[in-house]
């Protein structure tokens, strides 16, 4: 069962997310995830097709997807024609500097795309962490999303440096939450 995950990454940060979505993917017994570049894509479209779940990235830039990310969703309009993903199961995560950095609207372009490919959306499934006073900046989903997977990294620096663990922790969810979807649907 693959499971494909598409990302565009401009300074590594939302490449280590992507990562941790693979992760995810992996502790699911059968489960085969399949990491894809933005900036590979054309030699992937067949397995965009071969999985039975897609999982959309996207760095937070000036409040949506990279422009990237956005080329790669407007090179899909041909398989969303003939709708060529539909039913396939769809979740999305994203990266910015900022805390909020208006990573809720990367996360509704990314379900809107799925949608129109006529997927079904997974959510993170996680209570928001980090809103009481026991909370923490280690809570999973600490910046509190329910649509997909979010994380910060500090702008001055590399992705060694982040995303934080709590954050790279949470996508892994994701990646495993959308695995265990697709095992039951399969």
């Amino acid at each position: 069962m693959k499971i494909a995950v598409v990302y565009h990454s401009g300074y590594g940060h939302t490449a280590e997310q992507a990562k941790a979505v693979v992760k995810g993917i992996q502790a699911i017994a059968g489960a085969e995830p399949v990491l894809i570049s933005t900036n590979d894509i054309d030699k992937h479209w067949q397995d965009l097709e071969q999985s039975a779940a897609i999982i959309f990235g996207a760095p937070t830039y000036m409040g949506s997807v990279s422009a990237e990310f956005k080329k790669f969703m407007d090179a899909s309009s041909k398989i969303w024609g003939e709708q060529k993903w539909a039913n396939k199961l769809a979740a999305g995560f994203t990266n910015s500097a900022s805390q909020s950095g208006d990573k809720l609207n990367t996360l509704v372009t990314l379900a809107i795309f799925a949608a129109q490919h006529s997927m079904l959306w997974i959510g993170l499934g996680l209570m928001p962490g980090n809103n009481n006073s026991k909370g923490s900046v280690e809570d999973l989903n600490r910046l509190g999303c329910f649509l997909g997977a979010m994380a910060q990294s500090n702008a001055d620096q590399g992705p060694e440096h982040g995303p934080t663990k709590s954050d790279l922790k949470t996508a892994e969810h994701l990646g495993k939450r959308v695995a265990e979807f697709a095992k039951k649907l399969a």
